[in-house]
């Protein structure tokens, strides 16, 4: 199963913010759409950085809780590792798992086309694995 398929599955689309966002807003955007990580595009459609609850909760820290003025820029990360929609589901959780982080920016020609989380590949691998135990059930049964 590739990332592409898991993408397939999972409402909602990419949700995609501008680095010039107001951090308070981007916060709302993440309570409204129930997720902990947004993307961030340049003017291009380019993906410029990730901004994640854990961002914007070291930010306040450093802030002192101060968000006057904040944007998203500010907050986000920069360094990404991402994958292709043709990047399997156990690459995906060997690369998160390596370097300890929970969303993995999906690019097709360098323009976001999803987001997975930790809890996406492993409610993907769960639905595989439940339909191999099924199908070897009904082989046992069967001989």
């Amino acid at each position: 199963m590739t990332l592409h398929d898991v993408l397939q599955n999972k409402p909602g689309g990419v949700i995609t913010i501008p680095a010039d966002m107001d951090l308070l807003e981007a916060i709302n955007t993440m309570c409204e759409r129930k997720v902990g990580a947004l993307l961030v595009t340049a003017a291009d459609g380019s993906l410029h950085g990730i901004a994640t609850e854990r961002d914007i909760l070291r930010y306040c820290s450093s802030s002192k809780g101060n968000l006057q003025g904040a944007v998203v820029e500010d907050a986000m990360t920069r360094q990404l590792i991402v994958a292709s929609p043709d990047t399997s589901v156990d690459e995906a959780m060997t690369l998160m798992t390596e370097h300890r982080f929970r969303h993995l920016p999906v690019l097709e020609n360098g323009i976001p086309t999803g987001m997975i989380s930790i809890g996406d590949l492993v409610k993907a691998q769960l639905t595989d694995i439940t339909v191999e135990a099924t199908y070897l059930r009904e082989y046992i049964s069967y001989s």
